[in-house]
């Protein structure tokens, strides 16, 4: 991952879950009624019961005029945007309504406090409402634009109905209607009862006139073209770089946030590119034929964030598994990124097939270590293939790029193996900070660091002798949970057993593992009398885990000295488990779309503009068009 791929990784602290619409109706409820209590003065609060009265009045009073116009928002909204083919449902327009009345009493409230400090008055405080039933529009119709891609006019009327609603309580209820020139028996017999009511109003209500609803108008229009030109400049980049418009980046966004939606995937794919990657499974039998366990290795990258593409990769596969699933990090980036979680079952079915092509041996060599530049690499090897697994521990370093892991495996092969499953053991990195981050790309000198390392190995066990071979395994769950940065896979141990020499793997759910935790964890495996000789850690790089932060590593917010001790207790009860085994490995292509060369870091790059200049633009275009209407106005 680089910098920029981490900065749009960061985007994943805003993801939450909404409530449901009744629970954000019972909210909004709620602060209209404090608003109202805060806002109106109904009588003397002397006396117990008398001053209930009053403030229970208060209370309703608040919930009749700023509450109503979120519920109906909330309820009108959906039918009104799925009436002209929108997709805004229940749970989003009722989160809408309540972030717009937010806004008016937030705004209002700012307003009161400076009317109360500089004497301007109960006016002031209504030019800022018109300020703010202006500024909900404008923000209903951007989130509206982007969620059901409707085009302003289309998108003003759904986007406009709890700005009008308002409006029209306050019309009939400040007596507005004294300000036109009507007359007749009719009208004044059936219609001004209703439409015009300002006695049964609190008294402040009536300083509003005619002209705060001129002003509230020309300002929605001013506010409107404000988003429409927005819209415009901020679209403008990602329309001719990616050929997808920011609007359903942000629907897509949107959607997962409040309802956990694929809408966002529905984005990804338009971005995706066809691919072909090698998926390998090694797996492991008992003497009566049923799978013991199974090492799964696809490379692909299990992201980009949450469940969403591949990001939940490592669940599915111990799902699908008959034997303990070991799914680890494979030499990919963000790159390889599956666009949609359907592209996983495309990778399922290919381990089913490679699993079928299995034939298996019972004779595997000891595990070796073997040291080139910077990498480190493991390697065992069961009949004619090979398992390595890579590391730069205590080095700092994240994903192996796509290139570099085909090259290093076929360095390998080169020196007499079949098969080889290349795993990124992803253990030691020091977040997400800096410029590199330790992303291993072509060309660097780490590359071929880890291609010197993996030729080195494959020469050894080549030459090495067979023997008969035993496994041991072990799993649990544990107690913590993904923003603790464990996975639901928890903690997985395997220990094979060769002429004498046991070998532990490690793999912790979790996304790379905090600077030094792998060797302590490796230390206190092979240097205590645990019967473990050779031991590394690995982890999934599952992205599950980054659905609160960018940035979870295993170790920093659990205790470490926990985690050793659970990973010690299962290598003991693996070791206990051990029995003779036979081993095979095969492997199979998968076609499947994923992110694409570069398209990662052209999006994060887009992204992450949005996020910084968008914020800048944004309050450009709300103070410019803040200054129109403060110039209409004064002219007013």
């Amino acid at each position: 991952m680089t910098s920029t791929q981490s900065d749009l990784a960061g985007l994943s602290r805003f993801i939450f879950r909404a409530p449901k619409w009744y629970t954000s109706l019972g909210f909004a409820l709620l602060v209209a009624a404090m608003a109202g209590v805060a806002a109106f003065d109904s009588g003397d609060l002397a006396g117990s019961w008398r001053g209930l009265f009053f403030l229970g009045r208060d209370a309703w009073e608040g919930i009749f005029f700023i509450g109503i116009p979120t519920v109906v928002a909330a309820f009108g909204t959906t039918g009104v945007d799925r009436f002209v083919g929108g997709k805004l449902t229940h749970n989003r327009s009722s989160l809408l309504a309540l972030a717009g009345e937010v806004i008016i009493v937030m705004v209002v409230t700012l307003a009161a406090i400076v009317s109360v400090g500089t004497g301007l008055g109960q006016r002031f405080v209504f030019d800022a409402l018109v300020v703010a039933l202006a500024s909900v529009f404008a923000f209903r119709l951007l989130i509206i634009m982007a969620v059901s891609r409707s085009s302003l006019l289309i998108a003003s009327v759904p986007a406009s109905i709890q700005t009008l609603t308002a409006a029209a309580l306050l019309f009939v209820y400040s007596g507005t209607l004294r300000f036109f020139e009507v007359g007749g028996p009719l009208l004044e017999a059936y219609l001004m009862p209703y439409l015009a009511r300002p006695s049964r109003a609190p008294p402040e209500l009536s300083v509003i006139a005619l002209s705060h609803f001129q002003l509230l108008v020309i300002s929605c229009v001013i506010y409107a073209l404000a988003v429409y030109a927005f819209l415009q400049v901020v679209d403008r980049p990602w329309r001719r770089s990616l050929g997808v418009s920011v609007l359903d980046f942000i629907r897509g966004f949107i959607g997962h946030v409040a309802e956990g939606t694929r809408e966002l995937e529905d984005f990804f794919e338009q971005l995706g590119q066809e691919a072909i990657v090698p998926v390998t499974v090694l797996s492991f039998r008992r003497d009566d034929g049923t799978e013991k366990s199974r090492f799964v290795l696809p490379m692909i990258h299990p992201g980009p964030m949450g469940e969403i593409g591949g990001g939940n990769f490592p669940e599915r596969v111990a799902r699908r598994s008959e034997g303990l699933a070991f799914p680890p990090h494979a030499t990919a980036g963000h790159d390889f990124n599956l666009v949609t979680e359907r592209e996983v079952d495309v990778v399922l079915d290919a381990i089913d097939c490679a699993a079928d092509d299995i034939e298996y041996t019972s004779e595997a060599t000891q595990s070796v270590r073997v040291e080139s530049g910077d990498a480190k690499m493991l390697g065992q090897s069961f009949g004619d293939d090979a398992v390595l697994v890579s590391t730069y521990a205590p080095l700092f370093a994240d994903d192996v790029e796509y290139a570099v892991g085909l090259s290093a495996a076929a360095e390998a092969r080169t020196t007499g193996l079949d098969d080889v499953l290349l795993v990124d053991a992803h253990n030691c990195n020091n977040g997400l900070s800096g410029p590199d981050l330790g992303h291993v790309t072509p060309g660097s000198k780490r590359s071929f660091d880890m291609i010197s390392a993996a030729g080195l190995a494959g020469e050894r066990l080549t030459e090495a002798s067979r023997d008969s071979l035993s496994m041991g395994t072990a799993w649990e769950e544990t107690d913590w949970v993904p923003r603790e940065g464990i996975g639901p896979l928890g903690i997985r141990v395997a220990v094979t057993r060769v002429d004498g020499q046991t070998t532990a793997y490690v793999l912790i759910d979790g996304n790379n593992m905090e600077p030094g935790l792998r060797d302590r964890i490796v230390d206190a495996l092979t240097t205590t009398d645990g019967g473990v000789d050779v031991a590394e850690v690995m982890t999934t790089d599952t992205h599950i885990v980054n659905t609160v932060e960018a940035e979870n590593q295993v170790g920093s917010v659990i205790d470490q000295d926990e985690l050793l001790a659970t990973i010690e207790r299962l290598t003991d009860a693996a070791l206990d488990d051990c029995e003779p085994v036979t081993a095979g490995m095969a492997t199979r292509r998968a076609e499947v779309t994923i992110f694409g060369n570069d398209r990662t870091e052209t999006l994060a790059s887009h992204a992450n503009a949005v996020v910084s200049m968008g914020g800048a633009l944004a309050l450009a275009v709300i103070l410019a068009a803040m200054a129109v209407s403060l110039l209409v106005f004064f002219l007013a």
